[in-house]
């Protein structure tokens, strides 16, 4: 199963998480769906495993340089790992059909996939609206916002995949703003190590996994990360975040358009049964 396209596709995904922190999810489960035609459940859970081997190392560099805040980390794995869990068991419980599962994981990948790309572009101007009021809210109200955070990471992340990375980093922002963007993003990357493990694990263990497929975008992915890591001072921020941002929209409306047109088609197929 060495498709080289596989390898490219791993090393242009690991290329923008490089340059940008964001984009594994947002990008990788969108392309296995539409360009290789995996399933969605497949694309999710392959993909999961694949971002929590891909994260390990930036995790552990953050770690190393100390520009994790493990106090927001563990608020934030506290609300996602049981939501990520408790999501993976109703899952589990329904036994959605395959047209039902595939329905579900395209639509909340949609909104997951809108959620990060309004995020990348307004994140400036939410940042100046709402970063002095932020500032003056006590600890113990941003505990609680933390939590409640992770809470819905960990069932966007859980079903999509998408979400850890560009909206993690926006809310983040928002509750911790006197902490530097690089710790920021230590701390949202290591805060989806564990999320993207469990998350992955659950898939596994539904059998939404493609171990042969996740080997082959590793060894496209992890020399684009560096490469990525080592070009992005080279790049305007800005450009590459309204880039990606309009990338994200057009993958969410052909992914909406084409679950659309299947429900039409069914509609259609049903009506014709009776």
């Amino acid at each position: 199963m060495f498709d080289p396209l596989y390898v490219a596709s791993g090393f242009g995904v690991g290329l923008l998480v490089g340059m940008t922190g964001v984009g594994g999810g947002s990008l990788m489960t969108p392309l296995l769906i539409l360009l290789f035609g995996v399933h969605p459940a497949t694309a999710v859970g392959t993909d999961l495993l694949y971002a929590a081997a891909t994260k390990t190392g930036g995790s552990l560099v953050h770690g190393w340089s100390r520009s994790v805040h493990w106090p927001a980390v563990l608020r934030l794995a506290c609300g996602s790992i049981p939501a990520s869990a408790l999501t993976l068991l109703v899952l589990w419980k329904l036994d959605l059909k395959s047209d039902s599962e595939r329905s579900l994981v395209n639509l909340v990948l949609c909104f997951a996939l809108l959620l990060t790309a309004t995020s990348l572009i307004f994140r400036k101007s939410i940042m100046e609206r709402y970063r002095s009021r932020l500032e003056r809210v006590d600890d113990r109200t941003t505990a609680i916002a933390t939590v409640v955070t992770g809470i819905v990471l960990g069932v966007l992340v859980s079903i999509s995949s998408v979400g850890a990375g560009a909206v993690g980093v926006t809310v983040l922002l928002l509750l911790y703003p006197r902490l530097p963007m690089v710790t920021i993003v230590g701390s949202d990357i290591a805060h989806a190590v564990p999320l993207t493990l469990v998350a992955g694990m659950g898939h596994w263990a539904l059998g939404d996994v493609d171990w042969a497929l996740m080997g082959v975008l590793l060894v496209g992915s992890l020399p684009g990360i560096i490469v990525g890591s080592y070009s992005a001072t080279r790049v305007p921020e800005t450009v590459l975040r309204l880039t990606l941002a309009c990338v994200l929209f057009v993958v969410a409306g052909k992914i909406m358009f084409a679950e659309l047109h299947l429900s039409s088609a069914f509609v259609t197929a049903l009506a014709w049964t009776h």
